[in-house]
C-alpha cells in the first residue's frame, strides 16, 4: 500500500523560504508520477509541481516558475517542495500525491487532481505579511 507523509508546514513571514518534505513508503510499482498540490480555503486544489520518476524530471506551471523547486531523494524514500519568495497568497494545506507509472507525468494531465490516486493528508502553510 503506498502511503504518503507531509511535514514542514508551519507559519512563516512573506519573502522567506519554507522546505516541505512528503515521507513516501510501501512502493511496489517501478516508477511514479509524484506531486505537489495545494488547496487554500473556498478554493480548488491545484498542482504546484510535478516529477516523473522515468524521465527524472520536474515539471512546474507557469505560475510556480522561478519560486517552487520539486526534488527527490530516491535513497531516502522522500520528496521536498522547496517554496522561496513567499506570499501571504501561498498559504494554502498542501499535499503530496502520487500515481503509478508516469504515461500522464505531462501537460496537461498531472495537474489534475484525479490522475492521482494515493494522497497525503496534507501541511499548512501560513504567509504573514
Amino acid at each position: 500500500q503506498v502511503r504518503l507523509l507531509e511535514s514542514g508546514g508551519g507559519s512563516v513571514q512573506a519573502g522567506g523560504s519554507l522546505r516541505l518534505s512528503c515521507a513516501f513508503s510501501g512502493h511496489p510499482y517501478p516508477s511514479y508520477c509524484f506531486a505537489w498540490f495545494r488547496q487554500a480555503p473556498g478554493k480548488e486544489r491545484e498542482g504546484v509541481a510535478a516529477f516523473d520518476t522515468r524521465e527524472n524530471d520536474s515539471i512546474y506551471p507557469d505560475s510556480a516558475k522561478g519560486r517552487f523547486t520539486m526534488s527527490r531523494d530516491n535513497a531516502r524514500d522522500m520528496l521536498y517542495l522547496q517554496i522561496s519568495g513567499l506570499k501571504p497568497e501561498d498559504s494554502a494545506t498542501y499535499y503530496c500525491a502520487a500515481e503509478p507509472g508516469t504515461t500522464y507525468c505531462r501537460e496537461p494531465y498531472w495537474p489534475r487532481r484525479s490522475e492521482y490516486n494515493y494522497w497525503g493528508p496534507g501541511t499548512k502553510v501560513t504567509v504573514s505579511t
